[in-house]
C-alpha cells in the first residue's frame, strides 16, 4: 500500500494465492457484490482462522470493489493482492483481516495507519475505532484514496500525504499503529507516538523474509511477539537502498527449504505457534518432526479434505531475467491419497509466478502435478525465467486438491546466465 521516499516503504503484501471460490464476470451486476464478499469472508477469512466478530463484520460490509481500479473489479473478491498504480497493490483480504484482528481494535481507539494505498485498510478500521489517521507518500494515491473514502462516507478517516515513517506528531499519541510496510527495524518516531500500553502491528525483516510482529509499548520500549511469517512488496527509495541485506537477482535461492528453522519472536525466543520461518500465507500446513525426514529432522505436510479449499505456503525471492535464463528446482515429495480438487484443474503441484519491475504478473510455471500415494522421492525440474522478470513467488501445496502432500529440502539455483 505505500511506496517509500526517505524512510517510508511499500506497504502491501505481494500477490497471494488466487481464491478457488470467487468466480466473477466483468459484467457482474452490482447486487452480487455482497454475495461475493460473503463467500470470500466465509471461505478465505473465517475458514483461515480469523475469529473477531467485529472484524469479520467489517470485512463483509466494506465494498472492496470500490477500492480497486475498474478494470480489476472482477477480481475484487479474490483473496489476492491487486495493482493500484505507482507500482503498489491493495493487500489481500486475509492479510487485512488478520492484521486488523491482531491490532485488537476498540471503539474508542485512535489508530495511525502507515500506508494508505487504496484506502481499503482504513475503511476496514473505520467502523471499529473512533478515528483513523492514515498517511500515504505518493500524492496521487493519497488524493485518490481521499476521494473514495469521502464518497463512501468514512468520515472518521483522516488522510495525509507525506513520509509515514515520521508519523503524525500533531495528533499523537495513538492507541494503536498499523504499519503495512517492512522496514529492517521499527522507526523511532512511531515508537515515540505510540501511547504507553499501546499496540503496533508491523512486518519487520529482509525484503523477502519478514515476520509480522505484534508489539506492545511498555516503559517506553516495545515488547514483541511474532505472529507469522509474511511477505510485503519491496520498498523503494532511500529506505530500500540503505538496507544492510539486499536481494541478489543474479543468484536466486530459497530460504529454509528444509523447514528446520521455526518462526521466532524478535527477542530470539520460539513463538508459541510452530511455523516454518521464511514461508508465509500458510494454509492447512503442519510442521512435522521425524528423524526419517529426507533432510534434517523436519518437513511440512499439507492436509485437505475439502476440494477447492486453500492449502499452501508461499515464499518470494529475487530473480533477474537479464542475468538468469533458467532455474533448477530440486525437492523431495511424498503423498497419500492425493487427488485433484474441484474443478479438476485445482492440481496439487508447485507453481512459480514471475513479476516484472512494476510487479505485474508476466508468467507462471507449473511443476507437477502430484497424485495418488507414493513414498518419499527426489524430483527436479527446469523452469524458464522470462527476460523481464525481477522477482518471483513459489507456491507449494495441494492448491485446492485433497489428501496429504509432504515436501522437504526444496532447493533453487540458476543453471544458466545471460
Amino acid at each position: 500500500m505505500l511506496s517509500v521516499q526517505r524512510g517510508v516503504a511499500v506497504a502491501c503484501a505481494l500477490v497471494c494465492a488466487h481464491s478457488a471460490y470467487c468466480v466473477v464476470g466483468f459484467a457482474q451486476p452490482a447486487y452480487n457484490w455482497q454475495r461475493l464478499a460473503n463467500s470470500m469472508v466465509d471461505k478465505e477469512i473465517v475458514a483461515a482462522g480469523v475469529k473477531n466478530e467485529r472484524v469479520i463484520a467489517a470485512m463483509r460490509n466494506t465494498p472492496r470493489h470500490e477500492f480497486v481500479t475498474p478494470n480489476l473489479r472482477e477480481r475484487a473478491y479474490y483473496d489476492m493482492a491487486l495493482p493500484i498504480g505507482n507500482s503498489q497493490t491493495i493487500s489481500p483480504p486475509f492479510v487485512v483481516a488478520s492484521m486488523t484482528e491482531a491490532l485488537d481494535p476498540q471503539p474508542n481507539d485512535r489508530v495511525l495507519e502507515i500506508g494508505t494505498g487504496s484506502g481499503y485498510q482504513a475503511a476496514i478500521l473505520s467502523p471499529l475505532v473512533r478515528d483513523v489517521y492514515t498517511i500515504e507518500i505518493v500524492d496521487e494515491l493519497s488524493r485518490r484514496a481521499t476521494r473514495v473514502l469521502k464518497r463512501l462516507h468514512y468520515d472518521n478517516v483522516h488522510t495525509r500525504s507525506g513520509d509515514g515513517y515520521q508519523g503524525w506528531k500533531e495528533v499523537a499519541p495513538f492507541d494503536k499503529i498499523i504499519v503495512t510496510c517492512s522496514p529492517e527495524k521499527v522507526p523511532q518516531p512511531l515508537v515515540d507516538q505510540l501511547r504507553e500500553g499501546g499496540l503496533m502491528v508491523i512486518p519487520v525483516g529482509e525484503r523477502y523474509r519478514q515476520t509480522l510482529y505484534l508489539m506492545r509499548k511498555k516503559d517506553g520500549a516495545l515488547k514483541s511477539e511474532a505472529l507469522r511469517a509474511t511477505l510485503f512488496v519491496p520498498m523503494t527509495g532511500a529506505a530500500e537502498e540503505q538496507r544492510q541485506i539486499k536481494p541478489d537477482g543474479a543468484h536466486p535461492k530459497l530460504t529454509n527449504g528444509s523447514f528446520e528453522e521455526v518462526a521466532q519472536d524478535k527477542d530470539g525466543e520460539k513463538n508459541a505457534v510452530t511455523e516454518p520461518a521464511g514461508w508465509h500465507y500458510l494454509r492447512q500446513l503442519m510442521l512435522k518432526s521425524d528423524p526419517s525426514a529426507p533432510d534434517g529432522k523436519q518437513y511440512v505436510q499439507f492436509h485437505n479434505g475439502d476440494p477447492g479449499r486453500g492449502c499452501h505456503a508461499l515464499q518470494g525471492f529475487a530473480v533477474d531475467g537479464r542475468q538468469v535464463s533458467n532455474l533448477e528446482l530440486k525437492y523431495w515429495v511424498s503423498g497419500e491419497n492425493v487427488r485433484p480438487g474441484m474443478p479438476t484443474d485445482d492440481l496439487p503441484r508447485i507453481l512459480v509466478t514471475f513479476y516484472d519491475d512494476r510487479r505485474a504478473t508476466i508468467a507462471e510455471e507449473a511443476v507437477g502435478a502430484f497424485t495418488g500415494t507414493f513414498a518419499w522421492r527426489e524430483e527436479s525440474a527446469r523452469i524458464r525465467v522470462p527476460l523481464k522478470a525481477r522477482e518471483a513467488i513459489i507456491r507449494i501445496g495441494l492448491l485446492g486438491g485433497t489428501g496429504d502432500l509432504s515436501f522437504d529440502n526444496l532447493r533453487l539455483q540458476p543453471v544458466s546466465a545471460k
